[in-house]
């Protein structure tokens, strides 16, 4: 069968995107060729804001390079703009004369910034925002300038002002509106998004008219006129005044076009055989600028042009969910409120926080959000959905995950939406299809999110609330990637590791402090920078900083694993995974006692009391306790467990005392804090019963001694442990395996698992100080040691045993 013909006009995300939808509905139905004026392939215009900031190269942002148009059979014209449409022959043609016939034609043009029509508008140094050769112009300039002016205070115009205010240049704001970003925040949300970049050093000139582009003695720009006559000094003048769609094309061609291209639901213009989408669309008297209702016509159209003819485009409820400067904002609905409306506010602006809830007839109507939007999904869900929320009102604006009070730290807004909530609008992706793809795939990283959903991979603002899905949905199995020069959180331009640097080079014992030395832009932090740095602090004065039990997870603050269910899950420790009738016989009768639903024995050779209410934790931990029974933290970034075989004790294989050797080392290392949790496992033999292969540290004992490996992890990804080295006796385990797990604890970022530290790292650098410097390792061990000095072991006779309240705290902290 002869395929047909579909040539496309615009080489942009929402063209390119219809075409991505086609070839996954009918990828042999045509041949296709596509025109784009730039001479690239299909790139997420969304990023430019990014590549002029500094923060990713060029080549970062390409989506579709020409291996995949060649892959699928297409034929690319780049730098070539198409200037006619012969509608009677069907055929295009470029003004280099390259043409193309057709069978269906689909255009997707576009837009094109608004230029102030101004005089001075045609000078030398004026630019539009627009693509990648606006990009590489402000940054040529920014080499050789030190004035800019950026007209516009809307989110193109501050990026764009934010980009080349980091590459050296100064920077003024001249806006029309009352407030920045007037289209997207109301004016608190806005004076507080203004003061924030005032501290970046932006200046701004609100309710401000631009008259006229002065020209220097060179003839490019020198100055900005403003109303009232004032000049202020500009090499570069960037205009985000807006867009207009691109329909030159079209009209040329006599389509019926009125500010767009006017299209059907079918996304079909009035000749039958020519589709549009995209920023040059004009449907129902609307034209889209965000990339979400483009991508929601990318489908309509592609299913029409495959034949099937089963959808139709009636419009798109939109939110904003943007990362200005590195601040997060979100915006839906009728967020200005008006007659008949009421809202509900949150305003703290020291924190960094504002929300702002709009509520009519019972109903969401709107909602702006500043600094945390991790809500933003629900609450645009709530709006969707027309849903009553008279029963929620007393705590809407706490978000879903809590009851009359805020989200506490550490808890994980992802776990609370519903799979049917929108989490990328950009791509129209919602939780449910993250979550299933995740467990199907076994998808463990963001980027492997985004390959496979398309989540989080266009703005790119909703990888946070991506990153808590992965996080929610693998549990402990999920590390966040780290990376070197990544900001800790929104809070800081600061990594982890010049946290920790600082905390050491300051003698810094207080999170305060910390925040103080390093100009903290919330003077309380935030949920991630809190547990991290409390964890920095406490690993580096062990007895000099105070643990703050607010700046731990949930789950450890409970002393206990939450279920999805709401309920607890308590593992009281069993040393080196060994029992005694008496340690049974409590667990039974706590198990009774509390009418405990499900016991079950864990991988790592514990007893697991699952269904656990809140209010009965603190009795339960005080009945085991008196039991002599203490927490085996599997709740904790700490260590865990130290499985192992029967060993030489009773096994005719074993070469080593593993139970033994398992006992001394989850003794030694008893409430230890730690980056992530550990998990040690000690193997009697080279049968390896034990599984200390997939270990953070694991012990494998052999005729001459024990082998010790590092870095392993049974997660979802598994992670086979590496040969660190070879050992001859018990105390060389302990001090081996103890400087290791010292020299994590020091330099591992916080939830960094021991097989990324050690990936970060490499195995050299690990040996070499462990192994090749005796002195360096016993110091190691030695800081090891002391830090843990007071978790005395309560079982050994030798000495008093410790309080049992220092081991489990029982009094729950809210």
């Amino acid at each position: 069968m002869k395929k047909q013909k579909l040539v496309l006009v615009g080489n942009g995300m929402a063209g390119v995107r219809t075409l991505e939808e086609l070839l996954k509905l009918a990828p042999d139905l045509y041949d296709i060729t596509v025109f784009g004026a730039e001479p690239y392939g299909n790139y997420n215009r969304i990023l430019l804001s990014p590549v002029l900031a500094g923060e990713i190269a060029l080549s970062e942002i390409i989506l579709n390079d020409r291996d995949w148009y060649e892959k699928h059979g297409i034929t690319l014209h780049t730098g070539k703009t198409v200037t006619q449409i012969d509608r009677a022959n069907r055929r295009v043609v470029a003004d280099d004369g390259t043409g193309a016939d057709y069978d269906y034609l689909l255009l997707a043009t576009g837009s094109t910034p608004f230029i102030l029509p101004i005089p001075g508008s045609h000078l030398p140094g004026i630019l539009g925002y627009r693509d990648i050769a606006d990009t590489q112009a402000m940054l040529a300039a920014a080499q050789q300038y030190q004035h800019a002016v950026v007209i516009g205070g809307g989110l193109l115009g501050l990026e764009a002002a934010n980009g080349l205010k980091l590459r050296g240049m100064d920077v003024t704001v001249v806006h029309l509106g009352p407030w920045l970003l007037e289209r997207q925040l109301d004016a608190a949300a806005g004076q507080m998004l203004q003061t924030s970049l005032e501290s970046k050093g932006l200046k701004f000139l609100l309710q401000t008219q631009t008259e006229a582009l002065i020209a220097g003695k060179s003839g490019r720009v020198a100055a900005v006129q403003l109303q009232g006559g004032l000049q202020i000094p500009a090499e570069l003048v960037v205009m985000a005044t807006g867009i207009r769609p691109e329909t030159t094309l079209a009209q040329a061609a006599g389509l019926h076009c009125q500010r767009g291209v006017v299209v059907n639901d079918a996304m079909q213009t009035d000749d039958p055989h020519i589709y549009a989408v995209g920023e040059c669309v004009n449907h129902r008297g609307i034209a889209y600028g965000l990339v979400a209702p483009l991508f929601e016509q990318a489908k309509v159209a592609a299913n029409h042009l495959a034949g099937q003819r089963t959808s139709s485009y009636t419009g798109s409820v939109t939110s904003t969910k943007l990362k200005v400067t590195g601040i997060d904002l979100f915006s839906a609905g009728q967020f200005m409120g008006g007659e008949g409306t009421e809202e509900i506010v949150l305003n703290d602006p020291h924190g960094g926080r504002y929300k702002k809830l709009v509520l009519q007839e019972g109903r969401l109507v709107g909602s702006v959000l500043y600094g945390d939007v991790g809500d933003g999904p629900w609450y645009f869900q709530l709006l969707k959905e027309e849903r009553n929320i008279q029963e929620l009102r007393d705590r809407l604006i706490w978000g879903p995950s809590s009851g009359a009070q805020a989200q506490q730290p550490g808890q994980n807004s992802a776990a609370t939406l519903a799979d049917s909530a929108e989490v990328c609008g950009c791509n129209g992706v919602c939780k449910g299809t993250i979550v299933q793809a995740i467990q199907e795939q076994g998808l463990a990283s963001l980027d492997e999110v985004k390959k496979h959903t398309k989540a989080a991979s266009s703005c790119g603002s909703c990888s946070g609330l991506v990153e808590q899905i992965l996080a929610a949905t693998l549990g402990d199995n999920y590390t966040p990637t780290a990376q070197r020069h990544k900001p800790l959180c929104a809070c800081t331009e600061h990594s982890h590791q010049s946290v920790r640097q600082a905390i050491l080079a300051h003698h810094l014992t207080r999170k305060e402090a910390v925040f103080d030395a390093l100009s903290w832009k919330t003077p309380n932090g935030c949920d991630k920078c809190r547990p991290a740095i409390n964890y920095y602090l406490l690993s580096s004065f062990p007895h000099e900083a105070q643990d703050d039990p607010q700046s731990r997870f949930i789950n450890e603050r409970a002393h206990a694993n939450i279920q999805k269910d709401g309920t607890y899950s308590v593992v009281p420790r069993m040393w080196g995974g060994l029992t005694n009738p008496a340690e049974l016989r409590a667990i039974a009768d706590a198990a009774e006692k509390y009418r405990v639903p499900t016991v079950k024995v864990t991988g790592g050779q514990r007893i697991d009391l699952l269904g656990i209410r809140k209010e009965d934790l603190p009795a339960i931990w005080a009945d085991l306790n008196a039991a002599g029974m203490v927490s085996g933290h599997a709740y904790g970034k700490s260590i865990r467990t130290v499985k192992t075989c029967v060993g030489a004790e009773h096994c005719r294989f074993g070469t080593q005392l593993a139970m033994d050797m398992g006992i001394q080392l989850e003794k030694m290392l008893f409430d230890m804090y730690a980056p992530h949790k550990v998990k040690l496992a000690v193997s009697g033999c080279p049968r390896n019963c034990a599984e200390a292969g997939i270990k953070d540290v694991g012990v494998i004992g052999v005729d001459s001694g024990y082998e010790l490996y590092i870095g392993g992890n049974g997660g979802i990804k598994t992670e086979v442990a590496q040969f660190l080295c070879k050992v001859r006796s018990d105390q060389e385990v302990m001090e081996y395996s103890g400087a290791f797990l010292q020299l994590y604890r020091e330099e591992g970022w916080y939830l960094e698992r021991t097989c990324h530290y050690l990936e970060r790292v490499g195995m050299p650098y690990i040996q070499n100080k462990i192994v090749q410097d005796p002195e360096g390792r016993r110091a190691y061990y030695a800081r090891l040691r002391d830090a843990l000095k007071n978790a005395q072991d309560p079982w050994e006779s030798s000495r008093a045993p410790r309080p049992i309240q220092q081991f489990i705290p029982i009094q729950l902290q809210a």
